[in-house]
């Protein structure tokens, strides 16, 4: 398959063939996808879609894999993870590139997404770290070590809007404790996670030890209730999370999920009005179009400051660039396909219908030069009733909600007022009150001032039904390590 020569300015080669064994398979059992580009709308080409045989010999070659990646020395595995990260930082165009094919994000934002390089060197650091320690135990002299070790071969299911930061967040901290790797992003978005896998296998990590097979519900199906897979990590909606947990119950498999979100953006009297407009904005609507678990979709803007802040977020919104995701001046791009463009806007109908907000700017699809694509308007409701549909359901879509609070205690009933709980942004200049508030939100993770920024070093996950588990950080490691406990007599 050849790059798309409809994005002239797009210097990278696609392939959708299935990445295992170190090797390009085509003609795999689960049929094709026909990957089109949210841009224009047209295609990028056929993508292999693996079935459960292409699932059996990926979790078997990562077995054998996974053997040979153990009997390295722990500098040598160490030194590997360095030398792909090194390899990515050299290509990083290339993936930027590949980003922007695969899901239309613009690539002035697309280069964030790639954050492997700085996983890498993080989790790489690890490798030859104790990961256990020894205890004493009461009335004996025995030797007693708890030890972690890896699960063996782990599934790790990414979603469309996000397969690279999986593979920086999930796959290099699975690889870091010993693990090989299935990793099965969408087919809506393969691009990036192939040549990723390819990579791996460039830079001299074993054959078979990265996998990857985007699939569809068969295919993922089948690595879920593989009985050579020690442990699921899905990341993606509840939905698909229910069906993963009752396939990973039939051989007991621990399941991560890292699921939603409806996340709310505190806005305090006290904030910097001009920084939170703007965070607000691009946290909101902008960044993905909104199609981003971590999207402020409920902003909560106290009454003192409510008319003036809003006037301020719908500048900073529609001042935004909108076009070709491949022009490095535009910030904002297509929604990932026709059939989701289709679901935001019957969202934003039903929310116009049943009077859920008061729709300030946008809900519109864009037509005129860019029409052949999937781009709809930033939008905007103000006054939105927190118990409204539109406030409740996760849009993914550049879709927003704004509403008032009076003070602090109903600023937090509100926020927690949701069945969600994965980010939570609270923007003031009182450091007594960021403390006080962050401490009360019902979420994984709390941004004061700034945007959602995940790192290496920082765990990120969900309360409620944003899931179970943690990516970053030695939380984000330990979920990809299993605990043993060995007592050795002494006499």
């Amino acid at each position: 398959m050849t790059s798309n020569t409809d994005n002239p300015r797009s210097g990278a080669t696609l392939s959708g063939d299935l990445f295992i064994a170190g090797d390009r398979v085509g003609g795999s059992s689960g049929g094709t996808y026909e990957h089109i580009f949210p841009g224009n709308g047209r295609s990028n080409g056929t993508i292999q879609l693996a079935g459960s045989e292409e699932i059996d010999r990926a979790v078997e070659t990562g077995r054998q894999a996974q053997r040979e990646w153990m009997s390295f020395t722990a500098d040598r595995r160490r030194d590997l993870l360095i030398d792909l990260a090194d390899a990515v930082r050299d290509r990083l165009s290339e993936f930027s590139q590949l980003n922007v094919h695969d899901y239309g994000v613009p690539v002035s934002l697309a280069i964030n997404t790639v954050l492997v390089e700085r996983f890498l060197r993080h989790f790489a650091g690890y490798v030859d770290k104790p990961h256990g320690l020894s205890s004493p135990v009461a009335g004996s002299n025995d030797i007693d070590l708890i030890e972690r070790e890896p699960y063996g071969v782990v599934g790790v299911i990414a979603p469309w809007n996000g397969a690279m930061v999986v593979a920086a967040a999930c796959v290099v901290p699975a690889l870091t404790a010993g693990n090989a790797v299935v990793f099965k992003p969408s087919a809506l978005a393969p691009f990036a996670a192939l040549r990723f896998g390819e990579l791996c296998t460039e830079v001299g990590l074993p054959a078979g030890l990265v996998n990857v097979v985007p699939a569809r519900a068969e295919g993922g199906d089948a690595l879920v209730r593989h009985k050579g897979v020690g442990k699921i990590h899905f990341t993606g909606g509840g939905e698909t999370a229910r069906k993963i947990l009752t396939a990973a119950a039939q051989n007991l498999t621990p399941v991560v999920a890292e699921l939603g979100g409806k996340s709310a953006n505190i806005v305090f009297a006290d904030a910097d009005l001009d920084a939170a407009a703007q965070l607000s904005a691009y946290q909101g609507p902008i960044v993905q179009s909104g199609q981003s678990c971590a999207c402020a979709s409920r902003i909560l803007v106290q009454e003192s400051i409510y008319d003036a802040f809003l006037e301020k977020f719908i500048g900073a919104v529609e001042a935004a660039r909108i076009g070709d995701p491949f022009d490095p001046g535009v910030v904002f791009g297509p929604v990932v396909s026709g059939s989701d463009a289709d679901r935001i806007l019957s969202v934003i109908d039903e929310a116009v219908a049943t009077r859920a907000g008061k729709l300030i700017t946008g809900g519109n699809r864009i037509g005129g030069d860019l029409a052949e694509g999937y781009y709809i308007e930033p939008t905007v409701f103000a006054d939105v009733d927190n118990r409204s549909t539109l406030a409740r359901d996760e849009t993914f879509g550049p879709v927003v909600s704004v509403m008032s609070f009076t003070d602090e205690a109903e600023a937090i009933r509100l926020a927690n007022d949701s069945s969600y709980g994965l980010n939570a942004f609270v923007q003031t200049t009182n450091l007594t009150r960021a403390h006080r508030v962050s401490r009360q939100l019902e979420a994984g993770s709390v941004w004061i001032n700034q945007i959602s920024d995940i790192s290496p070093q920082g765990p990120y996950g969900g309360y409620k039904q944003s899931g179970f588990g943690r990516t970053g950080g030695i939380d984000g490691l330990y979920e990809f390590l299993q605990v043993k406990n060995i007592r050795i007599a002494m006499g």
